[in-house]
C-alpha cells in the first residue's frame, strides 16, 4: 500500500519547484515553489478534476500540511544526526 502523500522534485527540468503527490482518489500532483510552496501552485490531475471549491481547498490544505510536517521531521532527523545527544 502506498503512502497517501509523496514528495517529489525534478530539479533538472524544473528547478525551484517541489511536488506533493496525492496517491488516493482523487489523485493529483500539487506543484509549488520550493521557497514558498503556496506560491504559483498548479494542480496536475491524475483523476477527474474536482470542481467543488471547498473540497479542493481541503485537499490543497492537507497536502500543504503534509509537506510542512514532513520537512520539519526531516530537519529534526538531520539535526539529530549531526549533533547526537
Amino acid at each position: 500500500m502506498l503512502p497517501k502523500y509523496l514528495i517529489a522534485d525534478n530539479s533538472l527540468e524544473k528547478p525551484g519547484k517541489v511536488y506533493v503527490v496525492h496517491t488516493e482518489a482523487p489523485r493529483f500532483i500539487l506543484e509549488g515553489n520550493d521557497e514558498d510552496f503556496s506560491e504559483e501552485q498548479i494542480i496536475h490531475w491524475l483523476d477527474t478534476e474536482i470542481t467543488d471549491h471547498q473540497q479542493l481547498d481541503n485537499l490543497i490544505e492537507a497536502a500543504e500540511k503534509f509537506l510542512d510536517t514532513e520537512l520539519d521531521n526531516q530537519e529534526d532527523l538531520y539535526d539529530d544526526l549531526i549533533s547526537p545527544n
